[in-house]
């Protein structure tokens, strides 16, 4: 996502100039009025200048990457998602290593009915495999991350907040679920989807591709 190159001549001119009017940033440019009307509405709306009745336009001092910050905070992870690969708690550490390479997946997500019980990633399959000759044999919570070390997302997270726990706890993807005390008021937890490196990658980068077609 990037300013043109005429919305960041703007944002020099008001920044040199604030307050300055549309009709003299217009002169600066040697454009009329109407040309800069939609740069000067998308800047203002993405928080960079302020439009002041009668006075004319300042800088907010906002870049451009503070504004695409702010606004990946507003968006829910749950507008992201996707499905995650999961496993019966049954399912042994081969059967998982098959469906982990058959669903190209990066983490596989053990479950008991709706609830998640655990989390396995492709470092957990290579530890497992060293010195063992019994993985067609032996069930998966063995080596899987239980809970209370379960990182996961909750449904009124937001991208931003995604980013900053896979980057924090340097995993490929993490679940998003909805909490749930049981009748012994034990925490159980509600799979609901995932969110990846991959989504939050894809995410962006259509920010950008949508800021192209728009200008």
């Amino acid at each position: 996502m990037e300013l043109s190159e005429r919305q960041n001549q703007i944002v020099e001119i008001v920044k040199a100039r604030e307050p300055v009017k549309s009709v003299e940033i217009a002169e600066q440019l040697g454009v009329n009025r109407a040309t800069i009307r939609p740069d000067l509405k998308v800047l203002t709306m993405m928080g960079i200048l302020e439009a002041k009745r009668k006075v004319g336009y300042n800088y907010t001092g906002r870049s451009l990457l503070h504004v695409m910050g702010s606004y990946i905070k507003t968006i829910s992870v749950m507008d992201i998602q996707s499905e995650p690969t999961t496993v019966e708690e049954d399912t042994t550490i081969y059967d998982g290593i098959i469906t982990m390479f058959t669903k190209d997946a990066g983490t596989l997500y053990v479950v008991k009915d709706k609830y998640l019980s655990g989390i396995v990633s492709r470092k957990d399959f290579i530890k497992s495999m060293i010195g063992r000759k019994d993985v067609e044999t032996l069930p998966i919570p063995i080596i899987m991350t239980r809970m209370p070390n379960i990182v996961y997302l909750e449904e009124h997270e937001s991208v931003y907040d995604a980013a900053v726990k896979t980057m924090e706890y340097e995993v490929e993807s993490l679940p998003i679920v909805k909490k749930e005390m049981d009748e012994k008021n034990n925490l159980r937890l509600i799979l609901l989807g995932k969110v990846s490196r991959t989504n939050i990658t894809r995410y962006v980068v259509n920010l950008g591709k949508d800021d192209d077609t728009n200008e």
